[in-house]
């Protein structure tokens, strides 16, 4: 694999000359070396004799499709980042994709340029990161084993070599979170795939992924859930909406009771197909069972199965009240977006029948709580960031996708990257940042 002070190289594949030519277009100016091939075979055949960082891969090819393609590439090449273009006829194939092809992003053609740029962007940082990552985790296994060898022989040096070898477990604590933080990553940049719309749709439905498994975290805390538990509802509030990835920009940005009955159904069997994408990643399972039921209702009138009560999982029965609480704000759920208090008034007014009326009373004290505790934060603009400080909100790009997640740690290297995407796009960024109690 190229070094990282190398210019990342791409390989273009497709059977239509003309998007072949367009990509080049697009990135040969962004300084990376472009690779191209007509199709899967010679795909293969490329990355045979060339290090590659990035595969961007058509999905409709003869002989060979995409998602048969990028698995290939998966088995052979793990460490190079995979990228289908498809359209929305193509969802079951992109599922394939999805779970064999373990693709880092799906983009929709006609693809926007900025959008292509950011995501090729993103692939190429997250690799770089790997990279680093995996080189940090060698030098700590090199020196844990130079430290063993010299305890064994040099008695004398026990007190110096019982520093490093703290200093070598630090380190592999360090690698260690920085794995979980990366699998936490991958996990909102897959369950940010439909909230990548562009337009009015796409700031509609950003963040709200995050926004209700947050919130879905919280509640399952307040009933006093166990953390495994926790954790799986955190998941499935995350990849709640996966299932409607092949749905239309139409039917996602109008709200559920205005939609005809064909449109319902159509939007009603999200749950079903979300839980059919997370099957196949054992770690997602369990929470594949949650992201099937978080449209139940208490009193059996919802779907898919129409369960009731005490049958519903109760981490369902948390996302549901979380979901249709941010729903209810975004406007995605009745005709017009309602304020926070008239939203909690209308999860109050359904208690009993369509939520479980234990998570209704638990978001309403966290609510009160939030309330009486006060929002702790200070809006900062990039030159008065420093590091150390703490993120108290996601901060959104504008064209809808996200660039820092609520919680991170701000650091010299992320600094500077907000101040220079600042100056490439002229678009000035405000973060929110946690005010620390004295």
């Amino acid at each position: 694999m190229n070094e990282t002070s190398q210019a990342p190289t791409l390989l273009l594949v497709d059977d239509e000359p003309g998007i072949l030519s367009a990509l080049r277009r697009l990135f040969r100016p962004q300084g990376y070396r472009i690779l191209t091939a007509d199709s899967g075979a010679a795909g293969l055949a490329i990355l045979e004799g060339e290090a590659v960082n990035l595969v961007i891969s058509d999905m409709r090819m003869p002989e060979m499709d995409g998602a048969t393609f990028l698995k290939q590439v998966r088995e052979r090449w793990p460490q190079t980042k995979r990228i289908l273009l498809t359209g929305y006829a193509d969802i079951t194939s992109t599922v394939s994709a999805i779970n064999e092809g373990e693709i880092y992003r799906y983009i929709a053609k006609p693809w926007d340029d900025k959008e292509m740029l950011a995501v090729v962007r993103e692939a190429c940082e997250h690799q770089r990161l790997e990279q680093e990552n995996r080189r940090l985790t060698e030098l700590t296994q090199a020196q844990n084993e130079a430290l063993k060898a010299l305890n064994a022989s040099l008695e004398h040096k026990v007190a110096e070599r019982t520093a490093e070898l703290s200093q070598a477990l630090a380190f592999v604590e360090q690698a260690h979170g920085e794995l979980k933080k990366s699998f936490m990553t991958s996990v909102q940049v897959f369950a940010g795939l439909i909230e990548l719309r562009s337009g009015p749709l796409g700031r509609q439905l950003a963040g709200h992924g995050r926004r209700v498994a947050e919130l879905a975290r919280s509640l399952a805390r307040q009933l006093g859930l166990a953390e495994s538990e926790v954790q799986n509802i955190l998941l499935a509030g995350l990849l709640h909406d996966i299932g409607k990835l092949g749905l239309p920009d139409e039917l996602l940005g109008r709200p559920f009771n205005v939609l005809s009955a064909e449109h319902r159904a159509q939007v009603m069997k999200h749950p079903v197909v979300g839980q059919n994408i997370l099957l196949g990643i054992e770690r997602f399972k369990e929470a594949a069972i949650l992201v099937r039921h978080h449209h139940e209702s208490y009193d059996g009138n919802g779907y898919p199965d129409h369960l009731a009560a005490m049958a519903i999982p109760q981490g369902a029965r948390i996302l549901a009240v979380a979901n249709d609480y941010d729903a209810l704000q975004v406007g995605t759920l009745v005709q017009r977006p309602l304020k926070p208090a008239e939203a909690l008034d209308f999860l109050i007014e359904n208690r009993g029948k369509r939520y479980d009326p234990a998570v209704v009373d638990a978001l309403v004290r966290l609510v009160a709580e939030t309330v009486k505790g006060g929002p702790q934060e200070s809006p900062l603009r990039t030159m008065h960031l420093k590091p150390g400080m703490t993120v108290s909100r996601d901060l959104m790009h504008h064209d809808g996708y996200l660039l820092l997640a609520a919680g991170s740690v701000l650091n010299n290297d992320i600094i500077g990257q907000l101040i220079r995407l600042e100056q490439v796009e002229q678009q000035n960024l405000t973060v929110y940042i946690r005010q620390e109690e004295k």
